[in-house]
């Protein structure tokens, strides 16, 4: 919880990790590739304040005691979702898997969601691998990425056939929620492969999902919030918008802020702080106190309020994901609604 004049925000970090890019974890002659993605993220972690910056040591492997006070000691976090990502072509462990994450929950279970994935390209492989996760973590949440490698593979579409039969799996098994990276790319992965136009489709096709395009399909901007305002099912996760812009390209976050607002909407969009590329303390702290430039080129954009905030930083997210909020942290006529 951030307090702040008087204000309380229930925060929510929407997409959070818990990765493995440690030397020992690169795959025997993929070595270039692990190490080009991870030092690709430590490219974006740049982005941030100087002061928040760290060594590229850390940077590969954070520990648990870490994450505790980089997310919930210091950072505001009353909740975090783990988003998967395993590149198991690059990493010999995975980089970001279920079960890596799933080792915190002892710890931290109260605060922490576990989210699960698949590759339609696994075949039935991928299918029991799913149930089985499902089995034990009864996850409300997948994150897909359609840019990863997979064997002679270098992507997959959300309209692929074989994705449609995964999609429909993971509905059937209760899953609400689909992350998809569409954003900037990480070297050596395909921009191609990112892109949002395999988004509507499937988000018209099954609208018991919602689609959570993570990155606002950045650098695609526009193309996401024509896709999106059409869309009901199709949410804005700003992971990667305020830790790689807010910082350090202040007028494009705003022109980036501007556009999501005005298409599609402040109830449509999750705060994400990306950990660990960023911490979320100064992301939490610079949403609160940030405004839109009153300089004329965002003069028709609308304008965040109090409310707008922390809808933004939790709440949304807290709906997608059935999170309890204490009554004190819910905005005024949610709370008499519950009463």
């Amino acid at each position: 919880m951030y307090e702040k004049d008087g204000e309380k925000y229930f925060v929510v970090d929407s997409h959070s990790h818990f990765w493995d890019a440690s030397k020992e974890n690169w795959v025997k002659g993929a070595e270039q590739y692990a190490k080009g993605w991870i030092d690709c993220f430590y490219g974006y972690h740049q982005l941030g304040p100087p002061e928040t910056h760290w060594d590229w040591e850390k940077f590969l492997k954070v520990t648990p005691e870490d994450f505790d006070r980089d997310m919930f000691q210091e950072g505001h976090v009353d909740y975090a979702i783990f988003q998967s990502t395993y590149l198991r072509e690059w990493y010999a462990e995975g980089f970001n898997t279920v079960a890596q994450n799933a080792q915190t929950l002892e710890k931290w279970g109260e605060k922490l969601i576990v989210n699960g994935r698949f590759d339609p390209r696994d075949g039935q492989k991928g299918l029991d691998e799913f149930d089985a996760d499902m089995a034990k973590y009864n996850h409300k949440g997948i994150k897909l990425y359609t840019a990863e490698w997979n064997g002679d593979s270098r992507g997959f579409k959300l309209t692929d056939p074989e994705c449609y039969k995964f999609l429909q799996h993971a509905q059937d098994a209760g899953v609400k929620n689909v992350h998809i990276h569409k954003g900037p790319t990480i070297w050596p992965l395909d921009k191609d492969a990112f892109d949002v136009a395999d988004v509507d489709h499937a988000a018209t096709d099954f609208q018991d999902l919602n689609f959570i395009v993570e990155h606002v399909g950045l650098p695609r901007i526009e193309d996401f919030c024509f896709m999106a305002v059409q869309e009901p099912n199709v949410y804005a996760g700003l992971s990667v918008v305020v830790g790689g812009l807010m910082h350090a390209r202040p007028k494009f976050f705003a022109k980036v802020m501007g556009e999501l607002l005005f298409w599609v909407g402040e109830d449509k969009m999750l705060f994400g702080g990306d950990y660990n590329i960023w911490t979320p303390k100064w992301q939490v702290e610079g949403l609160v106190d940030w405004q839109m430039p009153d300089e004329d080129q965002f003069s028709d954009y609308p304008r965040l309020t109090t409310a707008s905030k922390k809808k933004i930083l939790g709440l949304n997210a807290a709906r997608l994901y059935d999170i309890p909020v204490p009554a004190e942290l819910q905005l005024q006529d949610e709370a008499v609604a519950q009463a």
